[in-house]
């Protein structure tokens, strides 16, 4: 572990730009139909400039956390933020929907290439109960990101300020960037010099051909009816997968650093807590969309409501972060409960649901529960996989669990999205179904996180 005195100005750069990542996600889907009217543009380019962020975000999140280990991290992050910062200004500025489209996914690259130093410099300058309360702010940052990125939307769009409509959702990441890189330029700690690592080619090819075989379809192929071509692009990702194994394996056989690295695959409890953490990550995405759904589609309220509705769910959420590491019994089988605890959620909502209700403060509280679960799963689960292995696999890991949870919320959503969509003539039935697929991936994470934890 790297030895750094002011850990905590270290970790709020890291979260700022976490959350700024986060925002953008979640940010454009509420400005859809203000840039469709504004730029004249089709539903299926409105679409391509929500989906493309995430698309070049989770595509490119192993290869940037990779630059991370052979570049350093402090540097890979700043370079990232100033993607991201430079592509923020490029949307807010677009002058047509095709400059728009090609900024967003500039801009997820450049998120790629920050978020996976993130979790790199908390497993670098952090460990014991120091790292479990980094990972608890860490949490909230991934989570209220998402949730901040609805309502700032809302009230921006609502503002328009100065007549400019949608474009200061882009537009105001460019002064908190610039602000950003000249705060981690002083405050994080420079590179360790020595070895760097190159970077496999072959293997940042493979695999990103592979992830973009499987997101793609996930994110565009649902809302168009499932057609020919996204089935096409799911079965070529299997071959797609088995090539960068491959290539991988070669690249070990010869003495040379694999894209990821062999020790992270083969970890029992990496593969345990990555499952875990796949499913009950992907319900809470799911959740943010079909939640949207139900209460702007189904019940007809506004996007701010949609938003707000959320907001008990990121603060129970808050709550592990300083709650898990006073825990001095038991610590070790928090991921177990905190899956459980996300299930007594959404039963607990399933059960208001098939008693009549429909929506209200009583919703919004036994989201709560849900929220306190994923808070305590996400902190702890996290936690064990990255104290898994030395800190030498820290780059691994961090873009093998974002990776995971990208792609663990792009099945979510569609899945959860398209059986909505297929049951929406009684919204609260459509989502009642939802909420038991939801139960189901909690226990079976807590099965895993039960492996992890032995």
């Amino acid at each position: 572990m790297l030895l750094t005195r002011n850990r905590g100005a270290v970790l709020a750069v890291l979260l700022i730009g976490q959350f700024m990542a986060n925002i953008d996600t979640a940010v454009a889907n509420i400005a859809g139909p203000s840039i469709g009217t504004d730029l004249g543009a089709s539903p299926g380019a409105v679409g391509m400039v929500v989906s493309g962020y995430v698309v070049a975000f989770a595509v490119l999140l192993i290869t940037g956390a990779r630059l991370g280990a052979s570049l350093g991290y402090r540097r890979t992050f700043l370079l990232g933020l100033a993607v991201f910062t430079a592509a923020s200004l490029a949307c807010g500025l677009a002058p047509g929907i095709g400059a728009l489209v090609v900024a967003r996914f500039v801009q997820g690259a450049g998120a790629a290439l920050m978020v996976p130093q993130v979790l790199s410099g908390i497993q670098l300058h952090f460990e014991g109960r120091d790292r479990l309360k980094a990972l608890g702010y860490f949490s909230i940052a991934l989570s209220g990101g998402a949730v901040a990125g609805q309502l700032l939307g809302g009230v921006l769009i609502a503002a328009d300020l100065f007549g400019t409509g949608w474009r200061p959702i882009f537009l105001v990441n460019v002064p908190i960037g610039i602000a950003l890189a000249v705060a981690g330029r002083r405050l994080l700690p420079a590179d360790p010099p020595g070895h760097r690592d190159r970077l496999d080619l072959g293997g940042v090819l493979a695999l990103s051909a592979t992830v973009l075989l499987v997101v793609l379809p996930l994110l565009l192929g649902s809302e168009r009816g499932w057609p020919a071509w996204s089935w096409v692009c799911l079965l070529l990702s299997v071959p797609s997968l088995a090539l960068f194994e491959y290539g991988e394996r070669r690249t070990a056989a010869r003495g040379g650093r694999p894209l990821v690295a062999r020790q992270v695959i083969r970890n029992p409890a990496v593969r345990a807590g990555l499952l875990a953490h796949g499913c009950t990550s992907g319900t809470y995405f799911a959740l943010l969309f079909v939640l949207a759904l139900y209460l702007q589609d189904g019940l007809h309220k506004g996007p701010a409501y949609s938003g707000f509705a959320m907001v008990v769910w990121v603060a129970a959420f808050g709550l592990a972060g300083p709650v898990i590491p006073r825990l001095r019994r038991g610590a070790h089988w928090m991921p177990v409960v905190g899956c459980l605890v996300l299930g007594a959620g959404y039963l607990s909502v399933l059960a208001y649901l098939l008693l009549g209700g429909r929506s209200g403060p009583l919703l919004f509280a036994l989201l709560g529960v849900g929220g306190l679960g994923l808070g305590i799963s996400a902190n702890t689960l996290i936690g064990a996989i990255t104290s898994s292995l030395p800190a030498q696999y820290a780059a691994d890991l961090s873009g093998v669990v974002a990776t995971n949870a990208q792609l663990s919320g792009a099945l979510g959503v569609a899945l959860a999205g398209s059986t909505y969509a297929a049951l929406s003539d009684d919204p609260r039935g459509a989502l009642a179904v939802v909420l038991a697929g939801f139960l189901v991936l909690t226990l079976i994470g807590a099965a895993a996180a039960q492996r992890l934890v032995r």
